[in-house]
């Protein structure tokens, strides 16, 4: 497998991945729009050049947010979506964001159990945020912490 930086000849490869396996799908013009906007966008291939996810991070005022993060179907339950999202949020660590956010849809229960195990917790709901083929979707609000707590305990 190889993570590398989104670039331009990527763009057609992830944004047909993406209209496979989102209701409401990102255009090409929204991927490259964040590549230019110099968001953190990343993709995973395989052995044979293939696409097997991407993602894409923003980080200012010492925040981050996921707003996308996508695996393909034939190669999903392997730990690539594990994989992508760790990455993301080392990225995130390594650009000085000391707190991490994304949404996600309410009926994607296979992505809430990945983003909860990796340390994100929910802190609200946006009412209908997601396009879907029903109309409109409510998203979860998940967040998690990048910097260790540390606690000193006084002795006695």
């Amino acid at each position: 497998m190889k993570l590398r930086p989104m670039q331009a000849e990527d763009l057609d490869a992830v944004a047909a991945l993406e209209s496979h396996i989102s209701p409401g799908p990102w255009t090409r013009g929204i991927f490259r729009d964040c590549m230019q906007a110099g968001y953190d966008a990343w993709v995973l291939k395989d052995e044979t050049d293939l696409l097997t996810a991407f993602g894409v991070l923003s980080t200012g005022a010492s925040e981050a947010h996921v707003l996308n993060l996508g695996v393909s179907p034939a190669q999903r339950r392997r730990g690539y979506g594990r994989k992508m999202l760790m990455h993301l949020l080392s990225r995130a660590g390594q650009l000085g964001a000391e707190r991490a956010f994304l949404e996600v849809r309410v009926s994607n229960t296979a992505a809430q159990q990945l983003y909860r195990s990796a340390g994100f917790h929910e802190i609200g709901v946006r009412l209908n945020y997601y396009r879907n083929t029903d109309g409109r979707e409510d998203a979860l609000v998940l967040s998690m912490s990048l910097v260790r707590d540390v606690h000193f305990f006084k002795e006695g």
